[in-house]
């Protein structure tokens, strides 16, 4: 039987390219980032899993967290003061830095398209795209914790080197 804990590794799909070249200063989620444009060079041999992709207003992208350093479970998240466990945050410093966001996609020019809303690194490892589907991926009714009373801060707030500690 094959133990199911075992090194998981996935090969990037592309490269995210954003006006971010550092943390500090970068919005902290794609709805602080509104108008903000970047793009997408998708390696060669993926082109043709863009079929019908343009038919989309809004693309789901999971990348990789590539400048973050060390993991930790307890973290103090940039919209807060308390500190919370780490998977009740969207914090970057996680056990597998891995990151989500939902953008605006604008156009697809072959192996490129054009995104905005970007709130990630420029030269961020891009591992997969997902159409977004509101019926599939908006939740009525959806409690949001600690952040409720919090997210009106939102677009105030910017990302730091410092990953903050509890």
């Amino acid at each position: 039987m094959t133990d199911r804990l075992e090194t998981v590794t996935y090969r990037p799909i592309g490269i995210v390219h954003t006006p971010f070249t550092e943390v500090d200063g970068m919005p902290i989620q794609p709805t602080a980032a509104l108008g903000v444009r970047g793009s997408i060079d998708l390696t060669a041999g993926f082109e043709p899993g863009l079929l019908d992709l343009d038919g989309f207003s809004h693309l789901t992208l999971l990348y990789h967290l590539h400048e973050i350093g060390r993991a930790r479970l307890v973290v103090t998240p940039f919209l807060d003061d308390a500190p919370h466990g780490v998977f009740a945050t969207r914090s970057p410093a996680r056990p597998n830095p891995l990151g989500i966001s939902t953008v605006r996609l604008v156009a697809i020019h072959g192996c490129t398209l054009e995104i905005e809303d970007v709130d990630m690194l420029d030269g961020t490892p891009l591992l997969d795209i997902k159409p977004y589907v509101p019926e599939f991926d908006d939740r009525q009714g959806a409690r949001v914790g600690w952040l409720s009373g919090r997210l009106d801060r939102l677009t105030e707030v910017r990302a730091n080197r410092r990953l903050r500690r509890p």
